[in-house]
């Protein structure tokens, strides 16, 4: 298949610079279905991106669909600030039953805005008045959101320099095996922590992903998480997890952290909670945190009252048994298998990954933008990740067949060897 690519005038006269991803993917779009775009030319294109992840049960999914036609059409609200509506109390009575009591979690829900960022800030903000304390730990390689409280959570250079003002009050530590193994686990940062003269103050929490999606995929391990959740009840800090990106099913489990077997003071999540890609968020904290007063955190699109109705029907139509997880992690293996075989013949790559999130890291940073590339003019869509985007990121939606998936990792091999 050979692409040309269209005319942009309107998108390179009229929107901003900021546009990043139609960058790398020079085609308008138009109708998708399932892992598959079509573009305005009729090109078909199989998504390993997903919508960063808030895609994972693919596009457009008809079950989905057709609770959110349904509820259109018989004029259910739409907007409702933080109202309660029945599309409210479905999702809440709905994620309490499949998600949060069949795991023995017992958070209290908040709706803190549309985004993930608004989750992530909310976390932080919660943390601190129920700590009184100001510092917040992240990790090396982290990102957690584009506002700049999240923005100070975040390693990337780049991101960062965007704030255009200093980001306080967030600490990096070394994320795992940040030094190949030879350093104990939170050596430096316990040290920190019990010496008066470290210039360290004491932290309200510590935020973690438990795979860093845009920081190159990088994979904690379990005991590494266990034994950070081991280090913020010793030191009387709240441990947060961003499972923006990594859960609902991302990584196998619901949660990313259920593997671990770690409960989290804290939990984000956004992207795949609404399930068909409508924007929605929640912060899930430990009942003892909810201090908040009525109207201290607000917002005004808290409420998306579809995505509550898309967000309940994907619980129930892919979280009632436990197919989706032997699904995913099934699709892993076909993954793990074949990226073995490819960085068998190609020595300058190595993988890594759980569930549906993997990652191929050169060692020439500018071969991944390469495969990248050339993957979009065989009409894959992938997408690189990592500090000098030295990692091609594949994020296929968890719905994808194995078919379609065997279809996508062909042409990921066949890319990494013409740009050798």
């Amino acid at each position: 298949m050979t692409i040309t690519p269209p005319a942009l005038s309107v998108f390179e006269t009229l929107e901003s610079e900021v546009r990043s991803y139609c960058r790398g993917w020079p085609a308008v779009f138009d109708r998708a279905q399932g892992a598959r775009l079509t573009d305005e030319d009729g090109h078909s294109y199989l998504d390993f991106f997903a919508g960063a992840g808030s895609l994972n049960y693919g596009h457009n999914n008809p079950v989905l669909k057709r609770a959110l036609i349904d509820y259109i059409e018989r004029d259910g609200i739409t907007h409702g600030l933080d109202m309660a509506t029945t599309a409210k109390r479905a999702f809440l009575e709905t994620f309490q039953n499949m998600i949060l009591r069949p795991r023995d979690l017992p958070y209290k829900v908040m709706f803190p805005g549309p985004t993930g960022t608004n989750a992530v800030e909310s976390a932080l903000k919660l943390a601190r008045k129920v700590k009184g304390r100001e510092s917040v730990v992240s990790f090396t390689n982290a990102f957690h959101g584009m506002s700049l409280g999240s923005l100070a959570v975040t390693g990337n250079a780049f991101k960062r320099a965007g704030a255009g003002i200093p980001l306080v009050h967030g600490t990096p530590m070394p994320f795992d095996n940040y030094f190949d193994g030879q350093v104990p686990d939170f050596l430096w940062f316990e040290r920190l922590l019990e010496d008066q003269g470290s210039g360290l103050n004491k932290p309200a929490a510590v935020i973690v992903e438990t795979v860093q999606g845009e920081g190159g995929i990088n994979v904690a391990r379990a005991e590494w998480l266990r034994a950070l959740q081991e280090l913020c009840e010793r030191q009387d800090m709240l441990l947060i997890v961003d499972d923006i990106q990594m859960g609902c099913g991302r990584t196998g489990g619901f949660f990313s952290f259920e593997e671990a077997g770690i409960t989290p003071d804290i939990v984000t999540l956004s992207k795949s909670i609404s399930g068909y890609g409508l924007p929605m968020s929640l912060c899930l904290f430990k009942p003892e945190l909810d201090i908040w007063e009525p109207g201290e955190h607000n917002g005004t699109f808290r409420g998306n009252n579809p995505a509550f109705v898309t967000a309940a029907a994907a619980l129930q139509a892919y979280w009632a048994d436990g197919q989706m997880e032997k699904q995913t992690l099934a699709r892993g293996e076909q993954i793990e298998q074949t990226l073995l075989a490819i960085c068998a013949e190609e020595s300058t790559a190595s993988f890594r990954g759980r569930g549906l999130v993997w990652g191929m890291e050169f060692e020439d940073p500018a071969r991944a933008s390469a495969v990248c590339a050339r993957a979009f003019e065989l009409g894959l869509l992938l997408e690189t990740s990592g500090p000098q985007s030295e990692v091609v990121k594949l994020l296929p939606p968890l719905t994808i067949t194995p078919e379609e998936l065997d279809e996508g990792l062909r042409t990921l091999a066949r890319c990494v060897r013409e740009t050798a």
